[in-house]
């Protein structure tokens, strides 16, 4: 178990650092910290959220069944990847981010409501539209802020919420596993627990410090250390709390994995669970203190 999610991680993180920075080397956002409101910024990020999107709502689909509600998969989907390249569409066509997902959400809410019509009639519409625009705006709606902040922040921007984020992850597991001992959220996911959490501090701030003193990019660091320091005892709080929604999601359905498609972790789910909170948050702490 320890061995696959090693090796699956470590193979997952290089390819998405390799994805990101070369995103950033075509579009020449890698050496500069905000966009270029002139240029078309995180093609291959967007793309690559896509992906992960398709495949989380396959996932979400299942569990969704698990509880007898009725996913309707190619609306989700579509739905999903609408609201997850929000932010990339602006730099094509003349419309603002906030018109165009005012849109996409009438659409997919019509859209819902047909397919409910068309294959159930009136027979659980609440239920089943309900866990639909759960799945749609869990998965697209939180992961289009990752993509935004690749647009409005610079690539490296990205790559410091991720790593922080999942170097608290790295810190809880790998503390929390052999020397938790006072459980922190013992109905919701019973091994989480204060040493964990204690160790995912430490790892995040680390990670965030790191980041602050150690990334120059054009003469200019990504943020002060001691923004970093708030950065990174913030988010490591803010990814628990995403991961213990995902618990939430798998506890109700009665599954302990929302898959089985990535060894040692279970599905995409449960790797992009906290990055998907996070990825709001981030984005509202570099808008707030670093490119006000």
């Amino acid at each position: 178990m320890l061995k696959h999610r090693l090796l699956s991680g470590t193979l997952m993180a290089l390819a998405f650092i390799g994805v990101v920075i070369f995103d950033g080397w075509l579009d020449g956002s890698w050496t500069a910290s905000v966009a270029d409101d002139k240029q078309v910024r995180g093609t291959l990020v967007c793309i690559l959220i896509i992906l992960l999107v398709i495949v989380a709502q396959f996932e979400l689909s299942k569990l969704a069944a698990a509880k007898n509600l009725k996913a309707f998969r190619p609306v989700s989907i579509l739905g999903s990847i609408l609201l997850a390249s929000t932010w990339y569409w602006p730099q094509l066509v003349e419309i603002s981010a906030q018109l165009y997902l005012s849109f996409v959400l009438v659409f997919v809410l019509m859209a819902l409501l047909l397919s409910q019509y068309l294959r159930y009639g009136t027979e659980n519409l609440l239920a089943n539209c309900g866990a639909n625009c759960f799945c749609i705006i869990y998965v697209g709606l939180l992961s289009g802020f990752a993509l935004a902040i690749t647009i409005d922040f610079g690539v490296w921007s990205l790559l410091m919420v991720v790593f922080v984020v999942k170097s608290s992850d790295i810190g809880a597991y790998a503390i929390g596993r052999p020397f938790g001992k006072h459980k922190f959220s013992p109905k919701i996911s019973p091994g989480k627990t204060w040493e964990g959490m204690a160790a995912a501090v430490v790892t995040a701030i680390m990670a965030a410090f790191a980041f602050a003193v150690g990334f120059d990019i054009m003469g200019k660091r990504i943020m002060v250390w001691w923004l970093a320091v708030i950065f990174g005892f913030c988010l490591a709080f803010i990814a628990l709390a995403g991961d213990l929604i995902e618990s939430m999601i798998k506890r109700d359905a009665q599954q302990k994995d929302s898959a089985r498609n990535v060894p040692g972790f279970g599905g995409i789910l449960d790797v992009i669970d906290s990055p998907l909170v996070a990825a709001p948050f981030g984005y509202l702490f570099f808008m707030l203190f670093i490119y006000a």
